[in-house]
């Protein structure tokens, strides 16, 4: 007779006129590879990450023309200005634009974004002087704050079983932005200079050297704001708890005599969304966005002094490599670490979970990063070979721990918190990653200076550093410090 007399306890209600109801049917509904889905926030999320560091293969050399720095050391520290501005711009706003995706919506703040690209990724690629660069790469940077919302768009559009696969993603296009942005930037600059069958030196493209990469990607940017018109929005814009509550409860009642409904009552509203301030009381949130930040700053350091570290010249510790020569590994690295975040990451995340992929990830480039030094050592065929086999692995390495950390914020929080939950987590993350290109222009610099020093001379002093600072990352992963939240 007990068992005859259970009934189902929590039906889910849907709401008609509610984007977000409408997003959940379809998720029960729908079986199979949500291949739509998983290209839109592809599209969506390179188009933000591509003018982030589209322009380091090229910033040493439009930081030369603007005649700002009296030395040719000194362009590194300007460069890191520059570099540095997005990212400032970014953590000024992002929890901003997340408190507005959780209010409003994840489509708006997501199509701002891509617009706030078209305008002010053109303006740069037009700067005249230091402080039109500097001022439009802060716009650009305070303006588009979609990261976090398209974060929270990945944990909500798919079924559970598919999660680790938007979030990886997510990931995989902002790594890949990364990595193919300098790609653009190194084969699309100085065109004049490169290709002058096609581009004359009179022509606008003559004039601005470096407008060829900004206008690719604006265009670019241009027809995905014009695709987000289609994205669904999967924010729920109705107060269901107090209606659900009262629902659930009169369903406990009548399944088990009022004998416990009250209890359940209670859990029921434990389960509800909190309030925002308990954000910052929320220890696996802040956890895994502090270790975020410090694995940001890395990964924003070495894409800079990467790209610095292949152009300056053979006599100051690096490769002699031309714009040409940087796209063309970055371009490899890309297409290298689309293989494997799409095929590989989701079976090895199932397997090990996201902890001890970070882990791994960040033992894992620590010799890897060493050996930088030795590479510059190499000529000819061998440093090409060399060279791009690192580059892939490095780049696979630091997007598999980014991927981990994304999967561990997004579950810490329910959906209603997740735009200004990861709203914080872009602003601290860009407050480090604004600290990233200054550092490390700046470090590059001085490591320029001491070539011949007793102690780790030159590049060598550069790697260290970034080797202590992922080594701080890794610690950071394990407990006490690390905690996931218990579901």
């Amino acid at each position: 007779m007990a068992a005859e007399q259970q009934v189902p306890l929590l039906k889910k209600v849907y709401y008609q006129n509610c984007s977000g109801c409408r997003v959940e049917q379809l998720k029960e509904t729908r079986r199979g590879l949500p291949i739509r889905e998983l290209l839109s926030i592809w599209t969506v999320v390179l188009c933000t990450a591509l003018p982030i560091s589209s322009l380091f293969p090229f910033l040493y050399f439009m930081i030369r023309d603007f005649h700002i720095a009296k030395r040719e050391e000194d362009i590194g520290y300007y460069a890191g200005y520059v570099g540095s501005a997005f990212m400032l711009g970014r953590a000024l706003t992002s929890v901003a634009w997340g408190m507005v995706a959780d209010r409003y919506g994840r489509k708006p703040v997501i199509m701002i974004g891509t617009i706030a690209v078209v305008i002010f990724n053109t303006l740069f690629g037009l700067s005249v002087n230091f402080w039109m660069a500097l001022s439009t790469r802060f716009l650009l940077g305070s303006l588009n704050g979609l990261l976090g919302p398209i974060k929270a768009y990945a944990a909500e559009i798919f079924r559970d079983e598919y999660q680790a696969l938007g979030l990886s993603t997510v990931s995989t296009a902002w790594g890949i932005g990364l990595i193919i942005g300098p790609a653009l930037g190194g084969f699309l600059a100085q065109p004049a200079e490169k290709y002058p069958d096609i581009f004359s030196e009179d022509s606008l493209f003559g004039r601005f050297p470096y407008f060829l990469p900004c206008l690719f990607i604006s265009v670019y940017a241009m027809i995905v704001t014009v695709a987000c018109c289609w994205l669904p929005e999967t924010l729920h814009t109705h107060n269901e708890n107090k209606k659900s509550r009262e629902d659930s409860y009169d369903a406990l009642e009548a399944a088990n005599g009022g004998s416990n409904a009250k209890e359940k009552e209670q859990e029921i509203e434990g389960s509800e969304p909190t309030s925002n301030e308990s954000l910052f009381m929320n220890w696996p949130l802040m956890s895994s966005i502090i270790v975020y930040c410090v694995f940001s700053l890395h990964d924003m350091a070495y894409t800079e002094i990467f790209s610095l570290w292949a152009v300056s010249p053979r006599i100051h510790g690096g490769l002699s490599y031309s714009t040409d020569d940087v796209g063309v590994v970055l371009a490899i690295s890309g297409f290298g670490l689309l293989v494997s975040q799409l095929t590989l990451y989701p079976l090895v995340e199932r397997f090990l979970g996201p902890v001890m992929i970070c882990r791994i990830a960040g033992v894992l480039s620590i010799p890897l990063l060493a050996s930088y030094p030795l590479i510059a050592m190499l000529s000819g065929s061998s440093l090409s070979v060399v060279l791009n086999c690192a580059s892939v692995l490095k780049n696979v390495l630091s997007v598999s721990i980014i991927t981990g950390l994304f999967l561990l914020q997004n579950s810490a929080v329910d959906q209603h918190q997740r735009g200004t939950a990861n709203g914080i987590s872009m602003t601290a993350m860009s407050l480090f990653k604004a600290a990233g290109p200054a550092g490390g222009g700046a470090l590059f610099s001085w490591a320029q200076k001491r070539q011949d020093s007793a102690f780790f001379p030159g590049d060598q002093m550069v790697f260290l550093i970034l080797n202590v600072v992922e080594a701080i990352g890794v610690l950071m992963t394990f407990k006490p410090f690390l905690v996931q939240r218990r579901r």
